[in-house]
């Protein structure tokens, strides 16, 4: 089996379809004020736990941050276990885990296509049976003796991050009678701060359960759903081996992508 060092990014993927469009949109370079439209409300009833969660008097704005909250860890140095982004063998106890076996990669890059290096990527995710590897997950799939779930990496200097892993299963949840979340992986950017940690979720392309996922209905605009979804990319697969899943991170916008702690 090929180490996950092996897998080398083409010229083709520098020309990726989110590249062009910033690329376009590189003279009109300056301040963009988010668009509120862009999340949804923070009470949305059809998430039922956005109920409990969701604001009930004015938000504050911190005018006066702190210092904890204006820097933040250097990753640039962080000495990563040589199987730290390769969820195949990081949790290897018998043997490989069970599951269709597929590269998730991409760029973190800012609105204008400049790449974000050296920044914290991390990711976690259910088995192949939609079961994560967590003390309050009962569900009935069992658990994979040899799948963590869970994998990090920092982004090179051309702000590229890539990881190994299994396809996650969809799985029950209990929202609705019979809702189910689409096969997804959780994905977190580390910014320049502490307080500026994003989160997000990438789905899989093709994918029937996303437009009838509760917490995606909650988005109002498609091209904001479109941010959320990983493309397969066949360039950059391995024969006989594995799938590939193209998911660009831009951190902030007009082309951003939706992250589920901003509001």
């Amino acid at each position: 089996m090929a180490p996950l060092s092996d897998l080398r990014f083409p010229n083709c993927f520098l020309e990726s379809p989110v590249r062009f469009l910033i690329m376009e949109n590189l003279h009109t370079k300056g301040f963009y004020a988010r668009d509120r439209r862009w999340h949804p409300a923070a009470l949305t009833p059809g998430y039922k736990t956005s109920v409990a969660r969701a604001p009930n008097q004015a938000l504050v704005s911190l005018q006066a941050p702190s210092a904890s909250e204006l820097s933040g860890p250097d990753f640039s140095h962080l000495q990563m276990g040589p199987h730290d982004n390769d969820l195949l063998l990081n949790f290897n106890n018998t043997g490989l885990p069970i599951g269709e076996r597929i590269i998730m990669f991409g760029r973190v890059i800012d609105q204008f296509g400049k790449p974000v290096p050296g920044t914290l990527v991390e990711m976690w995710q259910a088995n192949a049976g939609g079961r994560y590897r967590h003390k309050n997950d009962d569900y009935l799939a069992p658990l994979d003796p040899n799948f963590g779930g869970v994998g990090r990496c920092v982004t090179d200097d051309e702000g590229y991050y890539r990881f190994r892993t299994v396809k996650p299963g969809p799985y029950p949840w209990r929202n609705g009678t019979n809702d189910w979340r689409p096969a997804h992986i959780h994905v977190s950017v580390m910014g320049p701060s502490i307080s500026t940690r994003l989160i997000t979720q990438m789905y899989f392309e093709g994918d029937p359960l996303i437009p009838r996922c509760p917490i995606v209905q909650t988005l109002n605009n498609p091209e904001a759903i479109e941010t959320l979804i990983g493309v397969l990319d066949m360039s950059m697969s391995r024969p006989m081996d594995c799938l590939a899943y193209r998911f660009d991170i831009v951190v902030r916008g007009a082309l951003q992508t939706y992250f589920e702690n901003q509001g």
